[in-house]
């Protein structure tokens, strides 16, 4: 398919420098930061908005629930011209190290088959996002002054799946925190030929009783508007 089945937009509504996140609420929250922020798709939901961050052309894109939504969003937007997808999603804390509002920047993504057998059926294609653009979210978080950690993430399939034998069993191999979807996109950003990274806001911690539930949405808001701008800083400052 040469043209987006589910983004209904034209390729001059998309950013070549593009945020995605999972949450409708979130994504209003980031557009909110960008000047002059035009609503571009509302159809499936995949709320998506074009403006601009510090003089440069940027859009921020709903990708959804996991892997087979969020591909979708991902091929789409790389259909429509976007060279650069980063996401700023939430993530569950798997260390003792991580408390809620502190980041997680992931270096690889662990998977086990999900949609990604689809793209990938004779093998393991490692889930890396692009280096340059993780330095640079790297660097910005070291400029504003956040908690945040490197290293690698699973991406599960199912929300409700995890329990301490799939923590210590992950932990064990290097795996820091569980989300849905940075081992689609890192995948994607290869086969596809687009750079890719990600930068997670750390909701709830499943080896800490007081932390192992997921705090509402509304108290992440301050810590998504450090995300917003370390990400937009990082986009906005690459060669892409």
């Amino acid at each position: 398919m040469s043209h987006p089945a589910h983004l209904h937009v034209k390729p001059r509504d998309i950013a070549k420098l593009v945020v995605t996140t999972g949450d409708p609420a979130r994504t209003e929250q980031l557009a909110g930061m960008l000047k002059d922020a035009q609503l571009v798709n509302t159809n499936r939901g995949f709320i998506t908005y074009t403006g601009y961050y510090n003089g440069k052309r940027l859009t921020v894109s709903m990708h959804g629930v996991g892997g087979p939504s969020s591909a979708i969003v991902f091929e789409e937007l790389h259909m429509l011209g976007a060279k650069a997808i980063v996401r700023l999603g939430s993530t569950g804390g798997m260390v003792k190290d991580l408390r809620i509002g502190d980041f997680v920047v992931p270096t690889g993504a662990a998977y086990t088959e999900g949609s990604l057998k689809m793209y990938v059926p004779d093998g393991v294609l490692p889930p890396v996002p692009d280096l340059d653009l993780t330095r640079g979210i790297v660097e910005n978080c070291k400029s504003e002054g956040v908690k945040y950690m490197i290293g690698l993430v699973f991406s599960s399939d199912a929300f409700y799946s995890e329990d301490i034998k799939f923590v210590e069993k992950w932990t064990k191999r290097g795996v820091i925190s569980v989300e849905m979807e940075c081992a689609t996109l890192f995948t994607l950003g290869l086969l596809k030929g687009f750079k890719t990274a990600s930068l997670l806001v750390v909701s709830d911690n499943l080896v800490k009783e007081a932390e192992k539930e997921l705090v509402p949405a509304e108290k992440l808001i301050p810590y998504v508007e450090k995300a917003g701008r370390i990400v937009f800083k990082t986009l906005t400052t690459q060669n892409v």
